[in-house]
């Protein structure tokens, strides 16, 4: 029962929330912040993995209707608005929900020929602006009054006398509460005026992007090796696993020139857990000794000897995908495919197709997607 829930006359029980519920949501309540709800983003609806999410938002894009990305900080809900909106040449406008006011969407009134008329602000879409997407992040965090303001801008495509330009699509995200995000419940009005999808994190999407974006291989390498601690909660640090905090990962030991010396400051990024594992495995002599490995393997991919041991040999995966962009290993892939063992051959594979798609028209690689293609696609 709430704080304030109090039996009637007849004994049942009359939910009255506390003023500081009404005034500022249940994220300032005891009651509230214990009591399950269930507008939360609680796994309501079907996963979707970030490649999965892209497709389903590019395809609502064509309709009016606004949609809803919950899930996890970190795991790429904005950048996948992003990458969206750039792949389609669209202007963003991201609004962070949490800083407004409620009265920030209606604008300011001035006075014209006598009558008040309201100025919308300059962050909303003008209707000189090309179609574009309008990208209301945190929308959960912001407060119910706030959230109130946003029903109709969602559902009718205005507020007051602004009216959002034709062509522009509304998408909105948050985090849940089971992640210890602040958030306040999302009414049941604003609710039911999206449509919701759930983004979960799938470590072969993840490794996917990290190709392509140019994380260094000792991150795709260990996350490969230990592909469930790309996304690992900590219930007693501030800095714990996400697929944000491992690119920040590689940002700074790429700047630092090597995990060795970026030690003390790879735990304050995933954690000292996910640190501890992955400290050694970046550290170790026996890699060290296996980037020399890669220089005779591509200097003489028939002769050179090919690591047996798994972490070793993600290694080498990942520091030859690394280098996709150069021909010399597009030359050598041919001759290392059938010498690897065939789930690595495939990962190598897969990853540089993905890269550099003419490698399939390679002689020895054509000849190995005709005996794998099943296990490759």
């Amino acid at each position: 029962m709430h704080k304030a829930d109090r039996p009637d006359n007849e004994g049942r029980v009359v939910s009255a929330p506390p003023i500081e519920c009404l005034l500022y949501g249940t994220a300032s309540c005891m009651s509230c912040r214990t009591a399950p709800t269930p507008l939360n983003g609680s796994q309501r609806t079907t996963n979707m993995k970030a490649s999965r999410l892209t497709t389903v938002l590019e395809n609502l894009l064509d309709q009016p209707w606004a949609a809803f990305i919950w899930g996890a900080p970190g795991i790429g809900k904005s950048s996948i608005v992003r990458q969206i909106a750039e792949r389609r040449r669209m202007p963003l406008i991201d609004i962070r929900a949490s800083l407004l006011d409620p009265t920030d969407l209606r604008g300011i009134p001035m006075i014209q020929d006598g009558t008040a008329v309201w100025c919308p602000p300059s962050f909303l879409p003008k209707k000189s602006d090309k179609p574009g997407i309008l990208f209301l992040d945190e929308i959960n965090a912001a407060p119910p009054l706030v959230q109130a303001a946003l029903y109709q801008l969602i559902l009718d495509r205005r507020v007051g006398e602004y009216e959002l330009p034709e062509g522009w699509r509304i998408i909105a995200a948050g985090n849940r509460r089971e992640d210890k995000a602040v958030t306040f419940r999302l009414s049941s009005a604003l609710a039911n005026r999206f449509i919701h999808l759930n983004l979960e994190v799938d470590p072969d999407d993840w490794h996917a992007w990290a190709t392509n974006r140019g994380i260094i291989p000792e991150v795709t390498a260990f996350l490969k090796y230990r592909p469930q601690l790309l996304q690992a909660a900590s219930e007693d640090e501030q800095a714990f696993a996400t697929p944000r905090s491992w690119e920040m990962v590689s940002d700074v030991v790429a700047k630092f020139g090597s995990p060795a010396k970026a030690r003390d400051v790879i735990p304050g990024i995933v954690g000292t857990g996910p640190a501890v594992e992955s400290l050694p495995f970046a550290q170790k002599e026996e890699v060290a000794v296996l980037r020399k490995e890669i220089d005779a393997i591509i200097a003489d991919p028939a002769g050179a000897t090919i690591p047996t041991e798994l972490d070793r040999l993600w290694v080498l995966v990942s520091f030859l995908v690394a280098g996709a962009q150069n021909d010399g290993i597009l030359k050598i892939v041919p001759t290392l495919l059938p010498r690897l063992p065939v789930e690595f051959s495939i990962v190598l594979l897969r990853d540089l197709i993905r890269c550099r798609p003419q490698i399939v028209q390679e002689k020895g690689v054509s000849d190995f997607l005709k005996t794998n293609k099943v296990m490759l696609f």
